[in-house]
């Protein structure tokens, strides 16, 4: 995209280098929106949408396996028209005229597409995955279509993608930068379902589910109006936007727990906490030989002065940093100019009309790492004022740091490209209009389990949200969190498990929502395990029960059904097993916690096997407590079926048992 101002470039960098819009198209050059072109995959029998762009008022005609829709172009020349449902098959050519011009796609396939939309688990490539060369090397499956949405994010839904984008027939040369876990789903599904199945890769590494759903369906959430708000306000003034995003943002700094009065670190020679002088480099507070900082991940505070002559303050100018890790909250004079998540990128915000004054200028920048190494990167020439005419004035002056530990969860930004709010929504998944899908794919969750109470209520959100685009019984395959991080030697609270639960209880209430469990094949440290083949493989399951309505397929393996409290202990009873109930690595299962009802207190239980059933012996058996398996970020589970699926983590009340 090519800003067609200087301030829309401003938006762009703010956003994080992405795109917000695409260039509209020409009537004339393309009458078909690029989701149709060459080798695209159609969803099979049920109508199918098509649109584009032509002349305003014109009659457009779309001719497609033997049938002619014709339409109207609007007075933007947009148009709409829905072809009759058709069966698996191709390939099809799909011709549309409209007045003197016209369009030709050929190789167009029928069959089952799948949107599949996530973090960076699912955009995991094929080329990182397991044994990733011979896979790539006999990648030849010209009956799988791959699709790859640009990343763009946008601060309002979008129409067009950011970047030109192509349908691609699976092979050595395409499958190698495509999503792993789906074209693996994709080439175990058509063992059992041969029909041509299209891709469609909408993802991006450390996004949050905020910004994957729509401003509308946030807001009925509640809890976000403010937020969302200033939001809307970014849209139509970045500068003030900023400014009141700024006031929030200091709100909770000053009202967080362990807040100090008068401590307000961004405005000029506030000093109520004693500052240091950082490094003449700067660059990673890891390397600067402060051993409090020497692993540390969290906020530190920046500042330095720069000084101005009256007619440099009175052009118009922008702030121009350095790279920083990875994320900033900035402002000048005391007023906040900008804020953007994006580890080692540049920053350029642009500076309100009268805020620069003659004299000395403050600059206060506060960057929080969470991962790795953190900080403002030097030299001192990458940080700068930049006026209108050319000139650049470097802030050249000694920068200051303080440390912030324990403040590590500041409200982001809402425009921030993958952690904001309805941000990627509006840039990768509007643009897909209302595109005939057979299902979703979701691996997702990573990146909220700091605040995991809340993730049920923002996937069933999602959930909502994306089937009212593509359709209301659309199903959505969710992908649970692998095993990451070493086993615990106690009980413990985890956000990943919450996670997990999240996902269980969401699949559990909806029949159109199936799960994968994935705890037994994730990586202690490597938060990207790379076995995606069995994954898609779970997933392929999964869909042959939820999609395919194989109901004598187990969709997932054992699933806790009930806790009920018995003179012989806790009973769990199961549901989903083929065969029996089997355990590895020991004699009975291992992992059980048994939880007042509060869940503040747990201790492990000794378990052992009981036909379709795991009953548990412990001094906390009693009704009206919880029982938990497998709750850790990496906990060990060795409960699985003769078949080899595993039980999946879980969170029950345990009731009375029934009496006969």
């Amino acid at each position: 995209m090519k800003p067609t101002s200087w301030v829309g470039w401003l938006l762009v960098v703010a956003m994080g280098g992405c795109a917000t819009r695409a260039a509209a198209q020409e009537p004339g050059t393309a009458l078909l929106h690029p989701l149709f072109q060459d080798h695209a995959v159609l969803q099979r029998d049920r109508p199918i949408p098509v649109w584009g762009q032509a002349t305003p008022g014109d009659s457009v005609s779309v001719a497609f396996a033997g049938r002619t829709v014709s339409t109207h172009a609007a007075g933007d020349g947009r148009w709409h028209a829905t072809l009759p449902p058709a069966a698996a098959g191709g390939p099809y050519e799909m011709s549309v005229r409209s007045g003197h011009a016209s369009q030709i796609v050929r190789d167009v396939q029928i069959g089952d597409v799948w949107l599949c939309s996530g973090q960076s688990n699912m955009e995991l490539p094929v080329w990182r995955a397991l044994d990733a060369g011979s896979e790539i090397a006999s990648a030849t499956e010209p009956g799988i279509r791959l699709f790859t949405v640009p990343k763009a994010a946008a601060v309002s839904p979008q129409s067009d993608f950011s970047a030109s984008v192509a349908w691609r027939p699976a092979s050595p040369d395409t499958v190698r930068d495509f999503s792993a876990a789906c074209f693996y789903f994709a080439r175990a599904l058509r063992r059992t379902v041969d029909v041509p199945m299209g891709l469609i890769q909408a993802a991006w590494g450390g996004s949050r589910i905020e910004a994957w759903t729509s401003s509308d369906a946030l807001r009925m959430q509640g809890g976000l109006g403010p937020a969302l708000d200033v939001l809307a306000l970014y849209a139509r003034d970045p500068a003030a936007a900023n400014e009141r995003w700024g006031q929030q943002w200091q709100h909770w700094w000053t009202t967080r727990a362990d807040a100090v009065a008068a401590d307000a670190p961004w405005q000029p020679g506030n000093d109520s906490r004693g500052w240091q002088r950082a490094p003449a480099t700067l660059g990673a507070w890891e390397r600067w030989g402060v051993p409090a900082l020497a692993g540390y991940n969290g906020m530190v505070w920046y500042r330095t002065q720069v000084t101005l002559s009256a007619d440099q303050a009175a052009k118009r100018a922008q702030l121009e940093l350095g790279p920083i890790d990875e994320t900033d909250m900035t402002w000048v004079n005391g007023v906040a100019v900008g804020s953007q998540y994006g580890a080692g990128e540049r920053r350029t915000y642009a500076l309100p009309a009268g805020l620069l004054k003659a004299g000395a200028n403050t600059v206060v920048i506060n960057v929080l790492d969470t991962y790795g190494e953190g900080g403002l990167a030097g030299p001192a020439s990458a940080h700068a004022i930049g006026l209108d005419d050319g000139t650049r004035i470097e802030l050249d002056a000694r920068w200051q740091y303080r440390v912030a530990p324990g403040a590590q969860a500041p409200p982001l930004a809402p425009w921030h490209a993958a952690t904001g709010l309805s941000t990627l929504y509006n840039g990768m998944i509007a643009p897909l209009g209302a595109y005939g899908l057979r299902g979703m794919l979701w691996y997702q969750g990573e990146s909220n389990t700091g605040d995991a109470p809340a993730y049920l209520a923002r996937l069933r959100s999602l959930r909502d949200d994306w089937r009212g685009r593509f359709g209301a019984h659309t199903p959505l395959l969710l992908v649970q969190l692998a095993g990451y991080g070493q086993p615990p030697v106690a009980p413990v609270e985890s956000g990943w498990a919450q996670v997990r639960e999240a996902q269980r209880l969401a699949a559990a209430e909806d029949p159109r929502t199936g799960l994968a469990v994935t705890i037994d094949i994730g990586d202690a440290y490597d938060i990207h395990p790379p076995n995606k083949q069995e994954l898609g493989r779970r997933l392929a399951r999964a869909a042959r029960h939820v999609v395919y309505g194989e109901r004598s397929l187990a969709p997932a393996g054992p699933t806790a059904h009930t806790a009920s409290a018995t003179r012989a202990g806790v009973r769990i009873r199961f549901n989903g097993i083929t065969g029996t109930l089997v355990t590895t690595g020991a004699n009975g299962p291992i992992g059980f916690e048994l939880c007042d009802a509060d869940a503040h207190h747990c201790r492990y239980a000794d378990a052992v096997l009981d036909g379709h059933d795991v009953v548990l012996r412990s001094p906390l058996a009693d009704a009206g407590g919880r029982v938990r398996y497998c709750w850790a970020d990496g906990p060990v589970c060795t409960l699985r079926d003769s078949n080899g699926a595993h039980a999946g983590p879980f969170e029950l009340s345990i009731t009375p048992a029934e009496v006969p």
